[in-house]
């Protein structure tokens, strides 16, 4: 095994897959590291339920390769599913036995048995904490705790990567805690590599590093932080009073400052590294043309904008949104 292989648990290389004239993949290439809580973040369209099913060996790519705990995805299947546990966003916990006998039917399922299996289900109960709700009945359990429960059932194998797809949807923002609580717990005692794939920004700032993608293609990939400090500063968002308009605003700020500018849902958007100091001089420089001036630290949002020209909810609404309008 290479060291590239060996240090990471993940790798994707060039994946492509259309579907018909649809671009689905086009060229993703990206390496989780082992024990690294990686998060997919991109709008519903753009392409990460692709890529998590091909790593899951549940599709093909057109083309390119990819590899799980050192197996390869496409020629040696078997041996990554018996690496690999997956949480889907369907659940598949049957509500009316206990989370205890849903642990059971699924270690039958993967062939376990008597003690092996008693020892396993401990295990997994506790690293998920859920000893003391093994009898409670799956209908009965709050979201939050039926998805520690699907995730305890893919601990059964003993997975060295774990593959979730959009896990906190439908859950209240504390089972999202909860849940983002577990997995940490999951990286930090247990080392099982964690990937999830999420729509939502304040999901993917809590995992080690984020790979963005938008139509199909990998568009940014750090760590949050990182790629929140790439913007070059506080986001400025100007409110053009309506003689002027957006487009007038921005240009005039590009002219008379020299200062790029982009226009984003109505507003004007300005990144700077001396965002009260800039403020104040639009402020002066532009006194009737500003009616609204706010001031925000980056955000993953801002990094999608940054790299696509687009809002994430333009893209998760409409994978044909124009581009935000840029002024030079």
């Amino acid at each position: 095994m290479s060291d590239t292989a060996y240090s990471n648990a993940i790798i994707a290389i060039d994946l492509k897959k259309s579907f018909g004239e649809r671009r689905a993949l086009d060229g993703i290439s990206l390496e989780v590291k082992r024990g690294e809580l990686f998060c997919l973040l991109g709008p519903n369209g753009g392409g990460k339920s692709t890529l998590f099913r091909i790593l899951a060996t549940l599709s093909l790519p057109d083309s390119g390769e990819a590899s799980i705990a050192g197996h390869d995805v496409l020629h040696d299947a078997s041996a990554v599913r018996a690496r690999l546990g997956v949480v889907f966003q369907s659940p598949s916990l049957d509500g009316k036995l206990t989370i205890l006998e849903n642990l059971r039917c699924g270690g039958a399922l993967y062939g376990l048995g008597g003690s092996e299996l008693k020892t396993r289900i401990a295990e997994a109960a506790k690293a998920l904490n859920l000893t003391d709700r093994l009898n409670d009945l799956v209908e009965t359990l709050s979201g939050g705790l039926q998805r520690r429960a699907e995730i305890a059932k893919c601990l059964l194998i003993r997975p060295e990567v774990l593959l979730l797809d959009e896990p906190s949807t439908g859950l209240d923002p504390g089972a999202r805690i909860d849940l983002w609580a577990a997995l940490e717990a999951l990286r930090n005692q247990h080392g099982v590599t964690v990937l999830c794939t999420t729509h939502l920004m304040e999901e993917a700032a809590r995992a080690d590093r984020v790979g963005i993608i938008s139509t199909g293609k990998l568009v940014a990939l750090g760590s949050p932080d990182e790629l929140t400090g790439a913007i070059g500063g506080d986001v400025l968002s100007l409110g053009a009073a309506k003689e002027t308009g957006p487009d007038i605003l921005s240009k005039l700020i590009t002219e008379r400052l020299g200062i790029p500018a982009t226009i984003v849902e109505g507003e004007v958007r300005i990144e700077s590294r001396e965002a009260y100091a800039l403020a104040a001089r639009l402020a002066g420089e532009f006194p009737t043309e500003i009616i609204s001036l706010r001031i925000a630290r980056p955000t993953l949002e801002d990094v999608f904008i940054a790299r696509t020209g687009r809002l994430f909810s333009d893209q998760d609404l409409d994978p044909d949104a124009k581009p935000a309008k840029k002024k030079h």
